[in-house]
């Protein structure tokens, strides 16, 4: 399995990635992530004991971060939720979306299974945080994402 690590100022977090249940949602999180995509933008909704939500252009900057949450590269991919990891669970990352088929760029990960049980084959698991989830906790909104790094095998 493929994985990355997602550098913030609060730590830290390695992710392996769901690369058999979600191949396509994983190639288009690492090409953004080789692509420097995501290096700047912060996660512009926390929701404790829910998600961290991140991967918005728009919170890249003050000029538009009234828009964060409504970005994207500029293009869509489709949801695959067929697979056996399709939960969402303590440190899962998943793609965001504002209706089936329609995610690009924004993910979150999940801060429990307590409120996530709904999200479960709706929204794309496509990772999860295997070493230092506890930097899922410390994330605030308006934190960065400093840069995220694949770790090829």
């Amino acid at each position: 399995m493929s994985k990355a690590i997602i550098k913030t100022a609060k730590g830290d977090m390695t992710v392996e990635f769901y690369d058999n249940d979600a191949p396509k949602t994983v190639e288009n999180f690492k090409k953004l992530a080789k692509e420097g995509f995501y290096n700047g933008l912060t996660f512009h909704r926390v929701l404790p004991d829910f998600v961290i939500q991140g991967g918005c252009p728009f919170s890249k900057d003050d000029a538009t971060a009234h828009k964060a949450g409504s970005g994207g590269p500029g293009y869509h991919i489709d949801c695959e939720l067929s697979g056996e990891n399709q939960y969402h669970d303590r440190g899962v990352l998943s793609m965001a979306h504002a209706g089936r088929n329609t995610g690009g760029s924004q993910f979150f990960v999940c801060h429990s299974r307590n409120n996530t049980a709904h999200l479960d084959r709706n929204h794309t698991c496509f990772g999860k945080v295997i070493e230092n989830v506890d930097v899922v906790d410390a994330i605030k909104q308006g934190d960065r994402i400093v840069s995220i790094d694949l770790i090829e095998d």
